[in-house]
């Protein structure tokens, strides 16, 4: 640039050192100090968009892509809260088995004890549940089944999973919760 607008290069260096901050750059670590402090205001729970409307309420001249730009050039992240679903609806009027497994977890060999859960796993396309059969001897998910629903069909498919893949003898105690989709007519059928 110093040739083509023949400056010596010493000149244009002297300039720089000496130039002050340019107004730019002061509204740019301003609004980063504003970035900050409504980042701090809002317990660090807000993205871009929602600290953008934040800091024009609050009548500051600042931009959507300034207030990303600056988030991002610093490392600004909000703090994750863990989505909470509930998976167990016990109040219902549902045929129940007895607790024959009563908090006795060790096993002493293969299919003699499994249980059962439902939990949930958050995607980029919505909740999925997961409902899982393990032996309780081995340690290992002896069958599982994945929906976007939490129906009884999935417990179904789970047991029917683990029964196909272990084929256990009679007697094995099936444990699970209490929840509707386990008590379920389907489910003890399959039990049966």
């Amino acid at each position: 640039m110093c040739r083509v607008l023949k400056v010596k290069h010493s000149s244009y260096y002297y300039d720089w050192l000496s130039r002050d901050i340019s107004e730019q750059q002061i509204h740019r670590n301003q609004s980063e100090l504003l970035v900050r402090a409504a980042h701090s205001e809002t317990k660090a729970c807000y993205g871009a968009d929602r600290l953008h409307a934040k800091l024009i309420e609050q009548g500051h001249d600042i931009s959507l892509y300034m207030v990303r730009s600056i988030k991002e050039e610093h490392e600004i992240k909000c703090r994750r809260h863990k989505r909470f679903k509930i998976t167990t609806d016990s109040n219902h009027n549902k045929l129940v088995y007895p607790n024959i497994l009563n908090q006795q977890f060790d096993a002493k060999h293969p299919n003699e004890s499994w249980v059962s859960d439902i939990t949930y796993i958050w995607t980029n396309e919505g909740w999925l549940y997961l409902a899982g059969v393990k032996d309780l001897y081995t340690k290992e998910l002896v069958g599982y089944a994945i929906n976007k629903r939490m129906t009884a069909d999935l417990v179904c498919r789970a047991l029917n999973m683990a029964i196909k893949n272990k084929r256990p003898s009679q007697g094995l105690i099936v444990h699970s919760n209490r929840g509707s989709q386990y008590c379920s007519h389907a489910y003890h059928k399959i039990i049966k």
